[in-house]
């Protein structure tokens, strides 16, 4: 079984996901400072035994001692994520990769906690890995793709940001989180990790040596090292007085953070909720309009991006300046925070209805539930309020203990029992008659992984197997209920018990039609 403290790191990290992972575009990677050019996608195929062409005895590679791969560096130590050091050692380097890139951006909560853990855990380098550390950096680029932005910046420190693939995503991070001062002074001790020309410039200018900076710029455009769209903008950030009354910019082709940065200091500030995902951090600066760190907010935490209590830090610091649409929402957690505050069970049953419905039309029930469920099971509540009060329940950290009255108060109690406690069929109420349901009890049942996973896990290629559970479960919930009870049996298989739970009662709860 996991350990404690991993359990704790799924709850939170992926508390906030998706709720039925619809409504917004999958977002792609290129907006780094041209940092991630994608390596030849490998064909991660049907999970098959391999077959060897040769008899003679494997390759072994060698590598030195100081080129050691950053591979092994992890936040998270196997004591804390019940996970093996072993995780991807025994699995090929190119398949792990293909593997994280084919996972798909929504997802749900509990899916995305376990990828993030993963992403996060420490553990042996992959067959066939070196100094580059190629599968760190696509566990990087996957945390900076669902805008996990913190973990990365941690792991990218743990690992030493001072080569230029980890630097380059080190520094468009701290773009986003209003942390380049930092970043710019690692890049002027050590000038050869700089992205690209225009950061350097940037750099220059945000440490007040602005005469360098311009002189760089004249340096650049001689050497035809910058764009035209380049070199206005940069332009216009050294001398915005001189471009007073000029149109504004072209819309840039490839809106990298910089770019976004740099439109920002010259007053042609982007909307974050049209980019990538992980842009929206920037919308959390102290400096943003109170309605710009909601909006925010809400987005990162709905995928799981920041942690639930930030968002409702956010929803609760000031008064609704107006109504409608995302001020209703902030009033109606207001007012139930206030009540759950103060302990006042009348209140309590008042005002959940309203807070419950608003996190229903914003896609954020999940981190409603991992905030608010622990206290709000401690209240009495009236029965008008029973229904609200079980599902928060099913949805936060104490699941199991919440579905066990044959008279619970939801369509599908029954089933919903047996999920939380891991069982193959209803304690209570009548057997459900829906595919999707009877995939979710088949997945608690004596079934076996499939064949060639079964082989992964005899094999130690752990890491591998959960890797392809997921794909498996997603694959489950558009509609392949077989692929749904393999997954969910795979990963009770390695000891994620708890994990198959929280899927298979998200699956229930939150892909259902409202």
């Amino acid at each position: 079984m996991l350990a404690a403290g991993a359990m704790a790191a799924l709850a939170s990290g992926g508390a906030a996901q998706t709720e039925a992972s619809g409504g917004e575009p999958l977002s792609a990677i290129d907006w780094l400072s041209r940092s991630v050019t994608p390596p030849p996608v490998a064909d991660i195929g049907p999970p098959e035994a391999p077959v060897a062409d040769s008899a003679a005895a494997p390759r072994i590679s060698v590598q030195p001692l100081d080129s050691a791969s950053p591979d092994s560096v992890g936040l998270v130590a196997p004591r804390l994520s019940g996970l093996p050091r072993g995780l991807w050692s025994a699995s090929a380097q190119d398949k792990l990769i293909a593997l994280i890139e084919a996972q798909p951006i929504e997802t749900l909560p509990a899916v995305e906690g376990l990828l993030r853990l993963l992403m996060l855990a420490a553990a042996d380098p992959p067959a066939g890995a070196d100094a580059r550390g190629k599968l760190f950096l696509a566990r990087i680029d996957r945390l900076l793709e669902t805008a996990a932005l913190e973990p990365a910046a941690e792991l990218l420190q743990e690992a030493g940001p001072d080569d230029p693939e980890r630097f380059r995503r080190w520094f468009d991070i701290a773009l986003l989180t209003g942390t380049e001062n930092t970043a710019c002074r690692a890049m002027r001790d050590k000038p050869a990790i700089a992205p690209t020309w225009p950061a350097r410039i940037f750099c220059l200018a945000r440490e007040g040596d602005w005469q360098a900076a311009a002189l760089t710029l004249n340096s650049a455009r001689a050497l035809g090292e910058v764009t035209d769209a380049e070199d206005a903008m940069l332009s216009r950030f050294l001398d915005p007085d001189y471009y007073e009354g000029e149109p504004p910019l072209e819309a840039p082709e490839r809106v990298t953070p910089l770019v976004y940065r740099l439109r920002e200091a010259v007053g042609e500030t982007m909307p974050a909720a049209g980019l990538p995902r992980a842009f929206s951090h920037a919308d959390l600066r102290p400096t943003k309009a109170w309605r710009a760190q909601l909006e925010a907010a809400e987005r990162l935490a709905r995928h799981g991006a920041i942690e639930p209590a930030r968002l409702f830090g956010i929803y609760t610091a000031r008064t609704p300046a107006a109504s409608g649409g995302i001020w209703d929402r902030a009033a109606a957690v207001q007012a139930f925070d206030t009540a759950l505050r103060a302990e006042d069970r009348r209140a309590v049953a008042e005002t959940l209805p309203a807070a419950w419905t608003a996190m229903r039309a914003a896609r954020l029930r999940a981190a409603f539930a991992q905030h608010y469920a622990t206290d709000l099971a401690a209240l009495e509540l009236p029965d008008t309020v029973a229904g609200i009060a079980l599902e928060v329940a099913l949805l936060g950290p104490d699941y199991e203990a919440a579905a066990l009255a044959p008279d619970a108060p939801i369509d599908n109690a029954g089933l919903a029992a047996a999920l939380a406690r891991g069982l193959s069929a209803p304690p209570f109420g009548p057997p459900p008659e829906e595919p999707m349901a009877l995939a979710l009890l088949d997945g608690f049942s004596d079934r076996a992984p499939p064949e060639a996973l079964a082989r992964m896990i005899e094999e130690d290629r752990l890491g591998e197997a959960i890797l392809r559970a997921t794909l498996l479960i997603d694959q489950g919930r558009a509609g392949d209920t077989g692929a749904l009870s393999d997954g969910l049996a795979t990963l009770r298989a390695v000891g994620m018990e708890e994990v198959a739970r929280r899927i298979a009662l998200q699956v229930l709860l939150l892909d259902r039609p409202a």
